[in-house]
């Protein structure tokens, strides 16, 4: 039986796509143990090619870090054989897939909504407070 691996392994082009892979797997492997761990989780190996390996970082801190100590970096790198002349470190932020891109209008319930109506009708005349409780009884999506 064929497994996904050596189908891939069939093709050229297919088979140096599934070793460069396994290189940046072992890449990363090597980073993870040679990073200290609060600065690895923020960072992640993205590129290996012509000696050069590419870090990306979350964020600026993470990434000047790093640069400090990419020669110890280079080094664990050569010891497991690995041609090795440079790092390339780049602040690339991690994308979020879970956070909401588009903010929805969620419905207010009819007695949710006279709360809020009495809420600000106790409140002073033209007080910021009354204004915004106003703003959102005028926004709002009321379910009978």
């Amino acid at each position: 039986m064929l497994t996904p691996e050596k189908l891939l392994e069939r093709s050229d082009q297919t088979a140096k796509v599934l070793a460069h892979a396994r290189l940046l797997m072992r890449l990363a492997q090597c980073f993870a143990a040679a990073a200290p761990p609060g600065l690895a989780e923020h960072a992640r190996v993205v590129n290996y090619r012509l000696g050069t390996i590419v870090i990306h970082a979350e964020n600026g801190a993470v990434a000047a870090k790093l640069r400090q100590i990419s020669p110890r970096l280079q080094d664990s790198f050569v010891k497991i054989g690995l041609e090795c002349n440079q790092i390339e470190v780049k602040v690339q932020p991690r994308q979020n897939l879970d956070q909401s891109t588009t903010s929805r209008v969620k419905p207010l319930s009819a007695l949710s909504a006279q709360t809020v109506r009495a809420c600000a009708e106790r409140l002073p005349p033209g007080s910021p407070l009354a204004q915004a409780l106003q703003r959102l009884l005028a926004r709002a999506v009321i379910r009978e």
